[in-house]
C-alpha cells in the first residue's frame, strides 16, 4: 500500500462541503440582492423593443415593396 497516491475520502469529503457552503452563500446573495428583478427587466425592455423594431423594418420593407411596384 506505499506508495499509492490518491485522495482520501477525508479530503473529498472536505472539498463537498466546502462547496456546498459556497454555493449556499452565493444562492442566498443572488437571492437577496435586486439582480433577478432586474434581469426581468431587461429581459421585458428586450422584448417590447424587439418587437417595435421588427415592426419598424415591416413598414420600411412595405414602403420598398410598393415603390418598387410603382417602377415597374
Amino acid at each position: 500500500m506505499k506508495g499509492q497516491k490518491g485522495i482520501t475520502l477525508v479530503a473529498l469529503i472536505i472539498t463537498i462541503i466546502v462547496l456546498l457552503i459556497l454555493a449556499v452563500v452565493a444562492i442566498t446573495s443572488i437571492q437577496n440582492s435586486k439582480i433577478v428583478p432586474y434581469a426581468q427587466n431587461a429581459s421585458t425592455t428586450y422584448t417590447t423593443e424587439k418587437g417595435k423594431e421588427d415592426n419598424t423594418l415591416k413598414e420600411y420593407e412595405n414602403y420598398l415593396d410598393n415603390e418598387a411596384a410603382k417602377i415597374k
